[in-house]
C-alpha cells in the first residue's frame, strides 16, 4: 500500500513537471518566420497602412501571442479620406502583442507626420484599437527651426494632435548659411635663359613660366534642424614651376 502511494506521487510529480516543461517550451516556440516581409492593410478599398520589415518571428503558442521584429520596422499610415501618406515611422526593434493590438518600438525611433513635424525618441507605443500613440521616455519634436523637448509624449496615430506630459524646453536653430568664396591670385612671370652647345652654335633662348597660386580657407557651417557641429573644409592648390 505504501509502495502504491509512493508510486502514485511520483507519477503525479512527473506529470506536473512535464506539463510545466511543455508550457515553457510553447512560450518560446517559434511558429512562423518571414524574411523581407511587406504587409499592406486596406479598409473600404483604401490603404490603411503599409508595414515593412527584414525579419518577422511569430510566437502563437505563447500565453500572450506576439510577433517580434528584431531587425527593425518601417510603418506608413495613410489618410482615410485622401489616401495620402499621414505618418511614417522607423525603429531598430519592434514587438506586436496580438490580443491587445499593441505595438512597441524601441531604438532610434523616428516618426514624421504629413505636416513635416518629426518625433525623435527611444521608445514608442502604438495602440491600434484606440489609435493612441505614447512614450514614457524623453522625446523631442522638430518643427521647422523649432525643437520642442519633453518627458513623455502622447498623440493620435497620425501625429496631428500631440503633446508632452512634461514640457521641459524649446530651442530655435539658426538655419542661415554663410559662405566665404575662395580667392585665387595667379601671377605669371617670364624667365629667359640662354643655353650654349658644345659646338659654339647660336644660342636659343628658353622661356619658363612660373605660376603661383594662393588659396584661402573656405568655411561652410553645417546647420541642421537638430543642433550639430559645424564642418570646416580647407582646400589648397599648389602648382610647381615647370621648366
Amino acid at each position: 500500500m505504501v509502495a502504491l502511494l509512493i508510486a502514485g506521487s511520483a507519477i503525479l510529480l512527473y506529470s506536473c513537471s512535464n506539463k510545466n516543461d511543455d508550457e515553457g517550451e510553447e512560450e518560446t516556440m517559434l511558429t512562423q518566420q518571414s524574411d523581407s516581409l511587406t504587409i499592406v492593410q486596406s479598409a473600404e478599398g483604401r490603404r490603411d497602412f503599409v508595414f515593412k520589415t527584414p525579419l518577422m518571428e511569430r510566437y502563437e503558442l505563447a500565453r500572450e501571442p506576439y510577433m517580434e521584429f528584431r531587425r527593425g520596422v518601417e510603418i506608413t499610415t495613410y489618410d482615410d479620406s485622401t489616401g495620402l501618406e499621414a505618418s511614417h515611422l522607423v525603429a531598430d526593434y519592434a514587438i506586436f502583442f496580438e490580443k491587445r493590438e499593441l505595438w512597441e518600438a524601441k531604438g532610434n525611433v523616428v516618426a514624421r507626420n504629413a505636416e513635416g513635424q518629426t518625433l525623435y525618441t527611444q521608445q514608442l507605443f502604438w495602440n491600434q484599437s484606440t489609435h493612441r500613440v505614447y512614450s514614457n521616455v524623453d522625446s523631442k519634436v522638430v518643427q521647422g527651426r523649432d525643437v520642442f523637448i519633453g518627458e513623455g509624449f502622447e498623440s493620435d496615430d497620425k501625429f496631428e494632435k500631440w503633446s508632452f506630459r512634461k514640457f521641459t524646453g524649446k530651442l530655435t536653430v539658426d538655419s542661415s548659411v554663410t559662405e566665404t568664396p575662395d580667392t585665387t591670385a595667379t601671377e605669371s612671370k617670364p624667365d629667359t635663359q640662354k643655353t650654349k652647345s658644345s659646338s659654339d652654335k647660336k644660342s636659343t633662348p628658353k622661356t619658363s613660366a612660373k605660376t603661383t597660386t594662393t588659396s584661402a580657407d573656405k568655411v561652410t557651417p553645417d546647420r541642421k534642424l537638430v543642433p550639430g557641429k559645424s564642418l570646416r573644409k580647407s582646400t589648397s592648390q599648389r602648382e610647381q614651376t615647370v621648366e
